[in-house]
């Protein structure tokens, strides 16, 4: 046991126990209510604030795109941190983090520096990290048969964030007009005082570490460090073809969800859409993707992790197929793009459980950061090519090479309900 681990004290038990979950479950909601507001809030206008500086609209995708390889770039070194010392110091540090960065941007917008305004951005992407680590804190201490619940709960609060935080982004923005700030940079400035809040309340309130409490009600034959070295998390994905797939899983909904969205306001402003439309559809798309992920967990933990994995594949095809197809039929857009939503939302939660499930105990944290730095990298990607793609070909291409993405993840799910169910972890 590392000093950390005996800091952390004894664990509880019985109805101490079951006190601690409803705790820490209500401390990560909470938390993803502000770190959604906060993210939200900052990238409303991001493209905007990008153009302005640079100069150029052909620019302007690169401060979303800096975004996601932060997020991408900073979840392996958090996995870490949170390995060896618990999830509160590595939460705490990324969202502090993501208040620099977010005030980095601020200050590269007033000096109109744009390799400055991406370095901020990265550095931005770090919440965004702490928002998708959460749900897995959640889990640390819920017990298998409701897993998938306990992290649906938390991708759930997102969902109040999220939607408020781009109608706070214009009152932001006013906020610092007097100050010689750009008004797309004022979001920025509010997200870094949000983060700010965020770190301090998870710092005090997340106690004890639901990840330390976890290890200490482990066997004591795995709580050995080198059982939970990065090392051995990508030994234990690798060594399963449920945690393959839960990889797949994650990496695929992720890509097909932001490679989509990125491009669908595009679209629908070729086909006439209107601000106001546009925006409405996003909203859709959004409530898709975090409204529903109770009713993911519950599935997940009812019927299976590898039934909603399939689920996921069916809503993201169905969704690519309207998206598509619907050229100037804007009602069949906004259907297709809250259908992706829900497919999102479906693999995330799912595909979460799964690899919680999968792999031993003590790599679970550091297999947890492989599979956000996978999803995020695959999807960094994606958001790149899709601009290419739809210059090149069009946006109903789009939706097709997104759909090729599913068939290996619709072959790894049939492939692995055909194998015998293993239980690495220990539960």
């Amino acid at each position: 046991m590392t000093a950390v681990e005996r800091a952390a004290g004894p664990p509880p038990a019985g109805a101490d126990l079951a006190a601690l979950r409803r705790r820490t479950t209500a401390v990560l909601v909470g938390s993803q209510v502000l770190g959604g507001l906060g993210v939200t809030t900052g990238l409303a206008l991001a493209t905007v604030l990008a153009q302005q500086v640079s100069g150029t609209e052909a620019l302007s995708g690169l401060a979303p795109t800096a975004t996601v390889a932060g997020t991408a770039v900073l979840s392996m070194p958090m996995a870490a941190l949170m390995t060896a010392c618990g999830r509160r110091p590595g939460l705490v540090l990324a969202y502090l983090v993501g208040a620099l960065g977010a005030g980095v941007v601020v200050v590269a917008a007033r000096m109109g520096n744009f390799a400055l305004l991406l370095c901020g951005m990265a550095a931005f992407g770090a919440a965004s990290s702490a928002n998708l680590q959460a749900r897995f804190a959640a889990a640390d201490l819920a017990e298998p048969q409701r897993r998938a619940r306990a992290i649906s709960h938390v991708v759930w609060a997102t969902t109040l964030g999220a939607v408020l935080g781009p109608n706070i982004a214009a009152p932001a923005g006013r906020s610092v007009s007097g100050f010689g700030i750009p008004e797309a940079a004022g979001p920025f400035l509010w997200a870094a005082a949000i983060f700010l809040i965020t770190a301090v309340a998870v710092g005090v309130l997340l106690r004890p570490d639901p990840l330390l409490t976890a290890r200490a009600l482990a066997p004591e034959d795995e709580r050995s460090p080198e059982a939970r070295s990065l090392r051995a998390g990508l030994a234990a994905v690798l060594a399963s073809p449920r945690a393959r797939l839960a990889l797949v899983t994650v990496a695929v909904s992720h890509t097909a969800m932001v490679s989509v969205m990125s491009m669908t306001p595009v679209d629908l402003s070729h086909h006439g859409a209107g601000i106001d439309l546009i925006g409405l559809v996003v909203s859709v798309h959004i409530a898709g993707m975090y409204a529903f992920a109770p009713l993911m967990g519950r599935l997940a933990d009812r019927v299976g992790r590898l039934s909603v994995t399939a689920l996921a594949a069916g809503l993201l095809a169905t969704a690519l197929l309207l998206a598509g197809t619907a050229g100037d039929r804007h009602g069949q857009t906004m259907v297709g793009l809250f259908v992706l939503g829900l497919g999102w939302s479906a693999g995330l939660v799912s595909g979460s459980a799964l690899l919680t499930d999968a792999v031993p105990r003590p790599a679970r944290a550091a297999a947890q950061g492989l599979s956000d730095l996978t999803m995020n990298a695959a999807a960094g990607i994606g958001g790149a090519v899709a601009g290419l793609v739809v210059a090149q070909a069009g946006y109903a291409w789009l939706n097709l090479a997104a759909a090729v993405l599913l068939v290996p993840l619709a072959g790894l799910t049939l492939f692995t309900r055909g194998r015998p169910v293993e239980d690495p972890s220990g539960d």
